[in-house]
């Protein structure tokens, strides 16, 4: 699936330190924690806490945020709908791991298990 070029581009330049907090409040309404949230960054980016703040901190794009991260090998394997993209169809590889994490975030706050979000 193709995304336009505006989408593509407003991704890139959108700041991690922006959308971080929506992710926090999205997953501690349905009951889930900060710090499953962070392991759920950890598992696909590679980032620990302490990284994390540091890229929050320095207000870091998304585009700068999936350059410095460690994808996790098994991140191919999240799949299905998000924002109304078919994640395994997006073309654009900072797009596709922006609905990544997307996905992951939605999955926790729907009260999936941490071992099947993991893709463990």
């Amino acid at each position: 699936m193709n995304t336009s070029a505006t989408h593509d581009e407003r991704i890139a330049k959108m700041s991690f330190a922006s959308v971080y907090p929506h992710y926090v409040t999205k997953v501690e309404k349905k009951g889930r924690t900060k710090d499953e949230l962070h392991e759920v960054i950890q598992w696909l980016t590679g980032f620990d806490n302490k990284k994390l703040q540091e890229l929050i901190k320095e207000n870091v794009s998304f585009e700068t945020f999936f350059q410095r991260a460690k994808l996790n090998p098994n991140a191919q394997l999240i799949t299905g709908l998000i924002c109304g993209y078919r994640i395994e169809e997006i073309e654009n590889p900072l797009t596709k791991k922006a609905r990544y994490l997307d996905k992951l975030v939605d999955e926790l706050a729907k009260g999936k298990k941490m071992e099947k979000i993991l893709r463990g």
